[in-house]
C-alpha cells in the first residue's frame, strides 16, 4: 500500500493555511515569551490558527455565504477582544498589557486573512506587529524614563 498526498486537494490547502497562520504568529509569541511576558509562545500562534480555522469552517467549500462569514467575523472579533481584555492589568495607577491585547487582536486578523487567501495582508500585519513590539519597545522605555525624569523636576 502506497501513501500519497494530493497537494491540490482543498483539505491539504486548508491544513497548510492553518500551519502558515501558526508560523506567522510564532516569532511574536517567541519574543514575548523570551522577554518573560505571561502571554507568548502558545497564545499568539493558537489565536492565529484558531481564527484561520473559524473562517475556513464558516465558508463552505464552493458555497460562500457572506452573511455566515459576517457572523463568524463578528464573533471572532468579540471573542478575541475578550481574550485580549484578560491581558490588560491595572496596578498602582498604571495600565499594562494593552500592546499584548492589541497584538492578540491583530493575530486574529492574521489568521482570518490567511483563511481568505489574503497572504500579503497577513504577512504585513504580522511583520508590523513584530516591529511594533520588538523594535519600538526600546523607544517606549526611553520615552517613559524621560517622563519620569520630568516628573521629578
Amino acid at each position: 500500500m502506497t501513501f500519497s498526498i494530493d497537494w491540490q486537494s482543498e483539505t491539504v490547502r486548508q491544513m497548510l493555511k492553518l500551519v502558515v497562520a501558526y508560523a506567522l504568529a510564532l516569532p511574536v509569541g517567541w519574543w514575548r515569551e523570551k522577554e518573560a511576558h505571561t502571554i507568548g509562545v502558545r497564545t499568539f500562534p493558537l489565536v492565529a490558527m484558531a481564527s484561520c480555522g473559524y473562517i475556513l469552517v464558516a465558508v463552505p467549500l464552493g458555497h460562500p455565504d457572506v452573511t455566515a462569514q459576517s457572523r463568524v467575523l463578528q464573533g471572532l472579533v468579540a471573542g478575541i477582544g475578550f481574550i485580549g481584555g484578560g491581558a490588560i492589568l491595572k496596578a498602582e495607577g498604571n495600565v499594562h498589557g494593552t500592546a499584548t491585547a492589541a497584538s492578540i487582536w491583530n493575530f486574529g486578523v492574521v489568521g482570518a486573512a490567511i483563511a481568505q487567501n489574503r497572504w500579503f495582508l497577513a504577512i504585513l500585519l504580522a511583520a508590523l506587529n513584530f516591529f511594533a513590539l520588538r523594535i519600538l519597545y526600546p523607544l517606549k522605555v526611553r520615552l517613559a524614563s524621560r517622563k519620569k525624569e520630568g516628573d521629578r523636576d
